[in-house]
């Protein structure tokens, strides 16, 4: 699977205009179908990939703490986000303040669970 960023301020806020938010202690997931483009898409017209973005506001602290969360959202999204999430949608895991502190077996609880809550949990895992 495919696997693209979200790098543009547009595409970021289409998610929080457009799309499904849920949080949690340690994150905040906003998910939107990716829109439609014939590149993107496969030959029954079923698109082949995610896209991911990821965010942390001031809110979570200085500049260390706020890449350090967005390092640790990387390395979940690349742990789990890749294998759990349904094709064909953009999401945006957003830091919050306890995201640095939060055990990383946590932070995966947290995904896992706010994709079921949005009904994104790719069929046949947990």
């Amino acid at each position: 699977m495919e696997v693209g960023r979200l790098k543009r301020r547009a595409d970021f806020l289409r998610l929080a205009r457009k799309g499904r938010r849920t949080a949690a202690k340690g994150l905040v997931l906003q998910a939107a179908p990716i829109p439609v483009d014939p590149e993107s898409t496969d030959e029954t017209g079923n698109a082949m990939a995610i896209r991911i973005g990821f965010t942390a506001s001031k809110k979570v602290g200085n500049a260390v703490r706020r890449n350090r969360a967005k390092r640790r959202l990387r390395a979940l999204a690349t742990d789990q986000l890749v294998r759990q999430a349904q094709p064909g949608n953009d999401y945006v895991l957003i830091a919050r303040a306890a995201t640095v502190e939060r055990d990383f077996a946590d932070l995966t609880d947290d995904l896992l669970h706010s994709l079921k809550r949005l009904k994104l949990l790719r069929e046949g895992t947990a």
